[in-house]
């Protein structure tokens, strides 16, 4: 039975090769002869066929010499965080709260102790930026870690610190101690075109150095959440445990750090996201040289501009960030910006939607000035705006160093620099403020918004000169701080 279909597609071919044989110049030129011989008018004769166009695309590209060249700058992330029970009343097992002697056990019984939670472990993926052992990954891959391990592909360990990290991009640097390391070639994202091939390297489910490819879904994408990165859109196979890893073009050059995939089931489903190299780049250098990320702020909150907002306003099209509100005392409201602004471009570069806006600004060194081109009573404007800093969240500074003997690490502090604005508010005495503590600086009296002044009667105005002057201080140190209004030393015994 199953034959017999397969039987009539076979005649149908060769009826229809037939046909088209019959269409062929050859048989055409044949039926005019004859009709020429009968005395038939002759046919008009067949127009020559066209030439084939070259195809764009010729065969598939070999990824394996780039794998093989830039593989070994690709490594394992492992990490280990510990984790704290908070301890407190339990209760005798089974009882209710509502029964009459859970208040009595609650007042006299014995609470259940603090105590440390069997510890958390996760994986990811980075890249070698530096022969001396400088690294980039993702900051979730190394967030609350408290020990980081990094594998090359030659199986040689390294325990890793992390320099910084910044959670507004994603970023984080590692350093390990090794020299000689092989490094990726930088590229440039700005050049990339969708429908370019890219390959994907990285640790998914911890199978080290898995390599995936595939092309550019689109470029500039801006997510919900994220505000400051222009997305790289891919459909390269990432799954958890690529983040952090690297995106190549087919030149061997990193043009991204994949980081987020769209999934509604935690799995690959097509739609990856990779951060922009120069962005990253850009974080690096600020967290290796200062510790922390300066970003630039205008004071305003913008909305997309749709065809309806176009057509009120009198522009061409639909483009440019339209200012909804104007921060009072501001840089915009100084600068001369007004709600129903459409800003249209910055220094020049052109803002076609309000996703935009945020990365351009904040890209700008605080304290210099901005041009924006903006639409104002359907006529373009010139403003010049002072950029301000834009207040960040806690960026974790080097607290992840897992050396032993390493003070600064067992000292539990988790610092970072003051803006030139809180700086003002505090007097200008300090320019380090505590933004988390534990261990020996908890049991110390330390509190999160303490300005660190000083390490054992000598100033500290940076994270580099408090990690210094802590690790030579042995196992007492004397930090003074300010409080408030008042000025303190605290006695720290490191443990």
């Amino acid at each position: 039975m199953a034959s017999q279909p397969l039987a009539r597609r076979i005649a149908a071919v060769a009826l229809l090769s037939g046909a088209l044989a019959a269409c062929s110049p050859q048989s055409s030129t044949a039926a005019s002869a004859a009709q020429s011989a009968s005395g038939a008018p002759a046919s008009v004769a067949a127009a020559p066929p066209a030439e084939r166009t070259a195809p764009l695309v010729q065969g598939l590209p070999d990824f394996a010499p780039l794998v093989e060249a830039y593989g070994p700058a690709v490594v394992n992330v492992s990490v280990v965080s510990r984790r704290e029970s908070r301890g407190g009343f339990q209760g005798p097992p089974g009882m209710s709260p509502d029964d009459p002697f859970y208040e009595f056990f609650r007042r006299f019984g014995i609470p259940t102790p603090r105590g440390e939670l069997p510890p958390a472990r996760g994986e990811g993926s980075g890249f070698i930026v530096s022969p001396d052992g400088y690294i980039l990954t993702n900051a979730h891959v190394v967030d609350g870690a408290s020990e980081v391990t990094v594998r090359l592909t030659d199986r040689r360990e390294f325990t890793a610190k992390v320099i910084g990290s910044d959670k507004r991009t994603d970023i984080a640097v590692l350093k390990i101690e090794a020299d000689g390391l092989p490094t990726v070639k930088i590229g440039d994202p700005s050049r990339l075109r969708a429908g370019e091939w890219v390959i994907a390297i990285g640790s998914p489910f911890g199978f080290e150095n898995s390599v995936t490819a595939g092309i550019v879904s689109g470029v500039s994408r801006s997510l919900p959440s994220d505000n400051y990165v222009p997305f790289i859109q891919t459909d390269a196979a990432v799954n958890p445990g690529n983040s952090g890893g690297p995106l190549f073009n087919l030149a061997g050059e990193v043009v991204g750090i994949n980081s987020q995939i769209y999934s509604r089931t935690g799995g690959y489903m097509g739609v990856s996201f990779a951060i922009p190299i120069d962005v990253a780049t850009s974080v690096r250098d600020q967290l290796i040289s200062t510790g922390r990320v300066s970003r630039g702020r205008i004071g305003v909150t913008v909305q997309e501009v749709n065809a309806q907002f176009a057509e009120s306003f009198g522009l061409d099209r639909p483009r440019g960030a339209l200012v909804g509100s104007v921060e009072a005392g501001g840089p915009g409201d100084k600068g001369g910006l007004k709600p129903g602004d459409v800003i249209l471009a910055v220094d020049g570069t052109p803002i076609e939607r309000s996703a935009q806006l945020p990365g351009v600004i904040a890209s700008i060194k605080p304290g210099s000035e901005a041009k924006l081109e903006v639409w104002r009573d359907k006529r373009s404007r010139k403003l010049t705006v002072k950029v301000a800093e834009l207040d960040e969240p806690v960026q974790r500074v080097s607290m992840g160093d897992a050396d032993p003997t390493d003070n600064y690490s067992k000292l539990g502090l988790a610092v970072r620099a003051l803006d030139a604005r809180e700086k003002a508010m505090t007097g200008g005495s300090g320019s380090l403020v505590i933004e988390g503590v534990e261990g020996p600086a908890a049991f110390a009296g330390l509190q999160r918004g303490d300005i660190i002044l000083g390490v054992n009667g000598q100033s500290v105005d940076s994270v580099s000169e408090l990690q210094a002057a802590v690790r030579k201080a042995g196992k007492a140190v004397a930090l003074r701080i300010q409080r408030g209004e008042t000025e303190i030393f605290v006695p720290v015994r490191v443990e």
